[in-house]
């Protein structure tokens, strides 16, 4: 069977889905979000330095340069739940 990939910028073949620990998850989420680091570190209970940490590991994990792609990989593995979309009244 074939290993899936995809493409990076530099079209650099990168593993389809990376292992990301409870805590980078979250982290992503609040970034998906848009919470800014200082506001992540309030939701999470931890200091701004830790959450600086996990989105420098998060960042590397995805081979991504800045927050806004994260939040595009986060939705590319499918790891966001899409938002519920109002019925038309």
């Amino acid at each position: 069977m074939q290993d899936l990939h995809i493409l990076d910028r530099q079209d650099q073949m990168v593993p389809d889905t990376p292992h990301l620990t409870p805590t980078q998850m979250k982290v992503m989420r609040c970034v998906h979000s848009g919470l800014l680091n200082k506001q992540i570190a309030y939701e999470l209970g931890m200091a701004e330095a830790t959450v600086k940490v996990h989105m420098t590991a998060l960042m590397r994990k995805l081979n991504v340069r800045n927050r806004t792609q994260v939040a595009i990989a986060a939705s590319h593995f499918g790891w966001m739940r899409p938002a519920l979309s109002r019925a038309a009244d």
